[in-house]
């Protein structure tokens, strides 16, 4: 009886052993390793795709991925984004400010039953839904010519930012597999799609429809700040509630204080120059 206790519990260890080891394995192979550079781009897609597999990503989006190619343009602009540190006088000049308000007042009135449904629906009002709209892609004239797969898998490869853009490059991933995106859908430089530039995960959380549709972009555009906080018939400007839904939208301040500045004056009517 001693004896047999014995051996159990040695087959029993041995069992434990194993487990662990394939732990060990699993765990390893849950993350395939970043890189600063091309040359481990495609070990480290054949890997991300074994990953994906486990995890329930199909055929059609694993043969995208596999397509893709390592994006030098767009960690030249990961690395380059200067102006973000900009003042707000210097931003607000360099990306067309005055512009966007001037054209923005005409769109608020040549759409106003858009605007108008959109605002019954999420409570958001037309000036900062203009303004995100104008300063993303300046009103759909510059929606990005990279091939979004390509982009999010680089930077998902990339060390600086890999657990972000991994998690966005799997929300991709599904987005192929449903037919809403496709490994040739262009996009910005960080994988952006769409009138007012949405990452695959916003899509998944907030997208209402094609967003290649100024209509679907802007209720999207609408259901996310809503989602993040936003009060109907509250304030947008910083220090007042609804900012923060701002600040969830774009993490840069300068940018944040541009969206509302410029969507005051949009919404107030104000003057056709952005000015505080």
């Amino acid at each position: 009886m001693i004896r047999g206790r014995a051996v159990a519990a040695a087959v029993f260890g041995a069992i434990l052993g194993a487990m662990a080891l394939l732990g060990c394995l699993a765990s390893s192979a849950e993350a395939a390793q970043c890189g600063s550079s091309p040359a481990g781009f495609e070990g480290w897609k054949r890997e991300f795709s074994a990953e994906a597999q486990a995890k329930g990503i199909g055929p059609t989006a694993l043969a995208a991925l596999m397509q893709a190619n390592y994006a030098s343009a767009t960690i030249a602009a990961d690395r380059g984004q200067r102006s973000f540190s900009l003042s707000l006088d210097q931003f607000l000049a360099k990306r067309g400010a005055t512009t966007i308000v001037a054209r923005g007042r005409s769109l608020k009135q040549s759409q106003a039953a858009l605007f108008a449904s959109i605002q019954q629906r999420y409570g958001v009002p037309p000036g900062p839904l203009i303004a995100i709209w104008g300063m993303e892609t300046g009103f759909g004239s510059q929606r990005g010519n990279q091939n979004m797969l390509s982009s999010i898998a680089t930077l998902a490869y990339d060390c600086r930012r890999p657990e972000f853009f991994a998690d966005q490059l799997y929300a991709a991933l599904k987005l192929i597999d449903r037919g809403t995106l496709s490994g040739a859908t262009r996009g910005s430089m960080h994988g952006e799609v769409g009138q007012t530039q949405f990452m695959p995960k916003n899509i998944l959380a907030y997208g209402t429809g094609n967003l290649e549709v100024a209509a679907n972009a802007l209720s999207s555009t609408a259901n996310f700040l809503k989602a993040h906080g936003w009060r109907a018939g509250a304030g947008y400007q910083p220090g007042e509630p609804n900012f923060a839904a701002i600040e969830a939208w774009n993490a840069a301040g300068v940018y944040q204080k541009a969206i509302a500045l410029m969507g005051r004056q949009i919404d107030e009517g104000g003057e056709a120059a952005a000015s505080r």
